[in-house]
């Protein structure tokens, strides 16, 4: 799997990527991060890669051509190309799981007001944003992606299960996880955690994940379809923790 991604600032993805899980999977082949500077393939003898928009108004934008060849530089078919915008479509874990299947994904990182949108339109497949909210660069969301993203290809977590039961894996939030000792600040491990049986624990942590789903994020639960045993699980626990008698 590689990414390549474009942007103003390559040592902040560099030394970003170098460290821990992204970083061991560099060095073991199992995925490649090349950055390309963008004022690299800049036409102006100061490297400008920004001008005032057509129009007027406050801000500069990414001119479309250092951006174009930048792109093209990489000579990279069958690629998709993913622009970071806070314009783009909310990321998630379904997102990740389908950029998980590519060879070649590219990452355009925009700084200023964003990029001019006639490069966008030649070479965009993917606009993503990471939420509602506006950050100074593309870089940080360009991380985020890749991270989500390598960390589903086999071997980059070492084990399979690394991943199966985090939280989404299965639309729902990952139960609550427990180590030693077995008490702590007066809070003791759950027991059946402690009872070697492992149908009983998964079973535990399977409620758990519906429970704390629920009560986190219940928007979630308005886009998943829980089967009837799950249904009736819920419908239980909402009962036993409601002050409302009125509940059916």
């Amino acid at each position: 799997m590689n990414f390549y991604v474009l942007t103003l600032f390559t040592q902040m993805i560099d030394e970003c990527m170098s460290y821990s899980i992204m970083g061991r999977a560099q060095k073991e082949g199992l995925i490649s991060i090349k950055t390309v500077d963008i004022r690299d393939f800049s036409n102006d003898k100061h490297r400008h890669v920004d001008d005032y928009p057509y129009g007027g108004g406050a801000g500069m934008v990414m001119k479309p051509q250092p951006v174009y060849d930048a792109y093209k530089s990489l000579n990279v078919e069958k690629a998709r190309v993913v622009y970071m915008t806070p314009q783009g479509k909310p990321f998630n874990q379904e997102i990740a799981k389908e950029l998980s299947k590519e060879e070649n994904i590219v990452i355009i990182c925009g700084h200023y007001e964003g990029i001019d949108e006639r490069v966008i339109e030649e070479i965009v497949t993917d606009e993503i944003s990471m939420g509602d909210f506006v950050l100074t660069g593309g870089e940080l969301a360009a991380m985020a992606v890749i991270d989500a993203v390598a960390r589903l290809k086999p071997g980059v977590l070492g084990k399979e299960e690394s991943f199966m039961d985090e939280s989404f894996s299965d639309g729902l939030l990952e139960y609550p996880q427990y180590t030693r000792p077995p008490e702590f600040m007066g809070r003791k491990v759950p027991p059946i955690l402690l009872s070697g049986d492992h149908a009983k624990v998964n079973k535990w942590r399977h409620e758990q994940s519906i429970i704390r789903t629920y009560n986190k994020r219940p928007d979630i639960l308005e886009s998943i379809k829980l089967s009837k045993k799950d249904s009736d699980f819920l419908k239980s626990y909402i009962i036993e923790n409601s002050t409302d008698t009125n509940i059916e």
